[in-house]
């Protein structure tokens, strides 16, 4: 299973993404791309097998995931204060991938009806989401 693990700004959901997935799945191969270096250098630090940055990173590894893991401003253009492309949004909305999004309310993205949880519970059930997959 080949894991990717979308993320920007400085990288923190993509952080614990990674620490949580290597934590209770190690197995699966994690990719992190993220929209800037400093993303990216967080996510490998946590951990990631694999890491790149930037528009045409997203594109390509989204061709070849099995999961596309991150915040749910990756499928939204201009989202992240600008850091999600347009085409990198439409790549992984219409990547053959199964995508698992964290729901932020932030960027002025809300999702309507999402109760407060704290972002330790929202990475843990997209970790159980996966997990439901993997076994």
């Amino acid at each position: 299973m080949k894991i990717l693990i979308v993320d920007g700004q400085g990288g923190g959901i993509g952080k614990q993404l990674v620490a949580c997935i290597k934590q209770q799945l190690p197995s699966l191969v994690i990719t992190a791309v993220g929209t800037n270096t400093a993303a990216t250098a967080a996510m490998l630090k946590a951990g990631a097998d694999n890491g790149a940055t930037g528009e045409n990173a997203v594109i390509v590894n989204s061709k070849k995931a099995d999961f596309i893991v991150g915040p749910i401003g990756i499928v939204v253009a201009d989202a992240m204060l600008g850091e999600i492309t347009p085409a990198m949004a439409a790549t992984i909305a219409q990547s053959n991938a199964k995508r698992i999004l964290i729901p932020v309310n932030n960027c002025d993205n809300i999702i309507a009806g999402m109760p407060e949880k704290s972002m330790s519970a929202l990475v843990q059930s997209a970790v159980n989401e996966i997990a439901k997959f993997v076994s």
